[in-house]
Formats: C-alpha cells, sequence, structure tokens
C-alpha cells in the first residue's frame, strides 16, 4: 500500500513539475508584455465624421472597397475566422445588408480567410491563412466585373510554413507585385511574404528581422488589456498593417507592437537576388506610430494607421509629422483600411477583444460589430 502511494505521490510531483515547467515556457515566450506610451493628440475629426456603415452580428475581418470611380463604391469584408464563422466568410454590403460573396455556394471553399484586398484593375483580393499554415495558404482574386474567380495561388511550405499566419495584404499600384504580413503568432518569426503575379515567384522576407518584429509592447483597451490564459500570454504582435506608395515606389509596414513605422523600396523588396542582409540595409524606419493595425496610404502621401489603443486613426505625414486624425468612443478595436475611389477610408472595427479566444455567447452577446466610413485628410481641406 505504502509503494502504490509513492508511485501517485511521484507521478504527482511529476505532474505538478510538468505543469510549472508549462507555464515559465508559455510566460517567456508569448508572455512579459509591457505597456506603450500614449502618443495620440488630440483629434482632427468630430465624431459626426465617422460614419456607420454597417452594424453586423459576426465580428468583423478585415474590409475592402472597390478603386472603380465610374461604378457606385462596392465594399466587401471578412468574418473574421478567430471568430469561428460557421457558414459564411466573405461578404459583400448590398442595399445595406450584408450578402456572402461572391455566393453562398462559394464559402466553402475558405478555410480561415481573413485579408482583404480590391486593386487598380478592378479585382478583389483575399487571402487564407490555412489555419496558421497547417492548411494551404491561398491567395484568391475576383474579377469585379464578372464576380468570377479569375486568379488562385497558394504559397509553397516553405513560404507559408506551420505556425505562420498570413494576414493583411496590398497589393501594387500597377498590379504586378503582392505583398502578404506573415505575423506569426505562434512560430515567432514574422517576416514579409511576397509574390510576383506574372512569375509566380514568391519568397519569404526579412525573417525575425526587428523591423518585422514586436518590441514587446501589448495592447491596452479602454475594454481589456490583451493578456490571456491568467497572464501567461500576451499579444505580442510583430508585422501587421502595409501597403504600397500610391506611387508604388515604396512598401510601408509595421508590426503592431511596436512604436516605428517602416518602409522598403519597392525595386528591392521584389528583386529576388537581394539576401536578407541587402534587405535590411534598405529597411527605412520612417516615424513613430501608435500601437497599429491596418495600414493604407492616400494619394497624398500620407500613411493612415489604426491606433488600436486609442479607438482612432493616427496619421504620419509625408514630412514624418504624426497626429490624431480620428479618436472616438465607438470604435472598439480599429484594423483594416480601405480606401476607395472616392477618396473615402472604410475602416473595420473587429473588436479584437470581444472575440479572440470567447465563447460563442459572449460574441453573440458583444454583437453588432461595425464597419465606418470618413472622407481621407486634407490640409486644404
Amino acid at each position: 500500500m505504502k509503494t502504490i502511494k509513492r508511485i501517485f505521490s511521484s507521478i504527482g510531483i511529476i505532474l505538478v513539475l510538468i505543469i510549472f515547467a508549462f507555464v515559465i515556457f508559455m510566460r517567456l515566450r508569448y508572455g512579459g508584455g509591457k505597456a506603450y506610451q500614449d502618443i495620440s493628440t488630440a483629434p482632427i475629426y468630430s465624431q459626426n465624421e465617422l460614419i456607420e456603415v454597417l452594424a453586423f452580428d459576426e465580428p468583423i475581418g478585415n474590409v475592402a472597397a472597390s478603386k472603380d470611380t465610374n461604378q457606385i463604391t462596392r465594399v466587401f469584408f471578412t468574418i473574421h475566422p478567430e471568430s469561428r464563422p460557421d457558414k459564411n466568410k466573405l461578404m459583400e454590403i448590398v442595399n445595406g445588408k450584408a450578402i456572402p460573396y461572391p455566393d453562398a455556394s462559394y464559402q466553402d471553399n475558405f478555410k480561415a480567410v481573413l485579408g482583404v484586398f480590391t486593386d487598380l484593375q478592378n479585382r478583389l483580393w483575399t487571402i487564407d491563412h490555412g489555419n496558421h499554415g497547417f492548411d494551404e495558404v491561398k491567395l484568391t482574386a475576383f474579377d469585379l466585373n464578372s464576380n468570377k474567380v479569375s486568379q488562385e495561388f497558394t504559397f509553397p511550405t516553405d513560404v507559408a510554413k506551420k505556425f505562420s499566419f498570413f494576414n493583411d495584404l496590398t497589393v501594387s499600384p500597377d498590379g504586378k507585385y503582392i505583398a502578404v504580413a506573415n505575423v506569426s503568432f505562434f512560430g515567432k518569426q514574422p517576416s514579409l511574404a511576397v509574390l510576383k503575379l506574372e512569375s509566380g515567384e514568391s519568397k519569404n522576407l526579412l525573417e525575425g528581422h526587428s523591423s518585422m518584429r514586436d518590441e514587446g509592447f501589448v495592447p491596452v483597451t479602454p475594454h481589456k488589456k490583451m493578456r490571456f490564459f491568467g497572464g501567461m500570454v500576451d499579444l505580442l504582435t510583430g508585422i501587421d498593417g502595409l501597403d504600397f506608395s500610391r506611387d508604388g515606389r515604396y512598401m510601408y509596414y509595421a508590426p503592431m507592437g511596436s512604436s516605428n513605422l517602416y518602409r522598403i523600396p519597392t525595386e528591392v523588396a521584389f528583386d529576388f537576388s537581394k539576401t536578407d542582409a541587402q534587405l535590411a540595409e534598405a529597411v527605412e524606419s520612417v516615424a513613430r506610430k501608435p500601437l497599429s493595425d491596418g495600414i493604407r496610404t492616400d494619394h497624398q502621401g500620407n500613411v493612415y494607421i489604426t491606433d488600436v489603443e486609442n479607438q482612432g486613426i493616427y496619421i504620419v505625414t509625408p514630412e514624418a509629422k504624426g497626429f490624431t486624425l480620428i479618436k472616438d468612443e465607438r470604435i472598439r478595436w480599429a484594423d483594416g483600411l480601405s480606401l476607395s475611389g472616392t477618396n473615402t477610408f472604410y475602416l473595420a472595427d473587429s473588436d479584437i477583444p470581444n472575440q479572440m479566444l470567447q465563447s460563442k455567447k459572449h460574441i453573440k452577446e458583444n454583437a453588432p460589430y461595425h464597419i465606418y466610413r470618413f472622407k481621407a485628410w486634407s490640409e486644404n481641406k
């Protein structure tokens, strides 16, 4: 009997040690975030300049508005995969209501679609992160004239690795290049995934480089500090938002948990003969920024950055001056941005605090979730 007690006692001690080691591992690898300084300013826009476009009963992922100025603006959005949508995943707003795009029957083709982007060639692009790289990581383009799939591309597994997280995407103004932010939450190797559409060549750039990584800052919103599992895990996020300048010369990007906005010349990023060391030399730190999610540029050279902690939109001008454009308590998590052909920005409010690692009941109780719009800023307005 004593021998059995000793065995069970030893097993118990081993289990406690395993749990303790696991907690320490999780804390060291995914925890330990620190607060970031508030760099926001008094907002330039009043609250009535932020207009609600849609209130929806499931969490928004990202948003894309058409660029064709000869048509009425079309607005598309994903239902955030973290909310575990049951059926529909990609939607279009038609007459104020959300309907499946291109139709209901297509939705099963998506695994975990999140990023969306409309290019100047009148295509809607989607990126499906394939459940963190355990399924196919796929780009799909829809021709907005026919609403049919026009192109598909599956990233090879040496680019879209297991534990990757392909999130936001952008397309160059000439339609030749695509870049995707690989956040790599679990893999901890954030990078820039790039694709040459004409040749089909793709590559993973600057994996783990300082401009791709967070600086240990954890977002704190008015609703929640982004800390989970009893303090073991913080939302410490690398590269997230990115966009080409409107002249196509540069690609701007930023890690969520970083104090810096970066850029790299497009011709360098898509020269696949360059080594990572040569790429790193071409990376420029542009300006300070808030903890951010989405990024979009405008036609005047400004960079719009969503401010996840301060419920708003921050702008960095071509002269590297930064200021807050919008600050609005209606915004719960300023996520992705899209600029339409009518010079109007669309903002996806994904409300990450009320969907990430939350129950379906909790998500439902905190509905609706929103898309907003606002006019692009101009010093001469």
